[in-house]
């Protein structure tokens, strides 16, 4: 069993020619075709291959971790918020007990 690596451009944009798996003096057991658009080779494992370039990869890891990083300081803001309000609502209590105003009677009795 053997695969065919096409022709592809490295990552330097430079032109490889393609080639057939296993490679003479590799190992024998390299019989697929693996590797990205930009860098090819032979393997072992038929589920090596990735169909996509590196650099699409490397750009959404970056986008993942832009993404997530916005989302850690926006949770960090909120938490702060929560914070610094509950501090501003609890140094704003009054400290004693609020006076109720006048003291309530009962209707009715008179004295004499």
């Amino acid at each position: 069993m053997s695969a065919e690596c096409s022709s592809y451009l490295s990552a330097d944009k430079v032109p490889v020619s393609g080639f057939s798996c296993p490679r003479a003096g590799g190992d024998a057991r390299a019989v697929y075709c693996c590797g990205f658009q930009d860098v090819k080779y032979c393997c072992d494992d038929p589920h090596s291959f990735f169909p996509y370039e590196h650099g699409y990869m490397w750009w959404l890891s970056v986008g993942a971790l832009v993404g997530l990083s916005i989302a850690a300081v926006v949770l960090f803001a909120f938490i702060i918020t929560v914070c610094v309000l509950c501090y501003l609502f609890i140094s704003t209590k009054p400290r004693s007990k609020l006076d109720a105003g006048l003291s309530l009677q009962m209707a009715g009795k008179t004295s004499c």
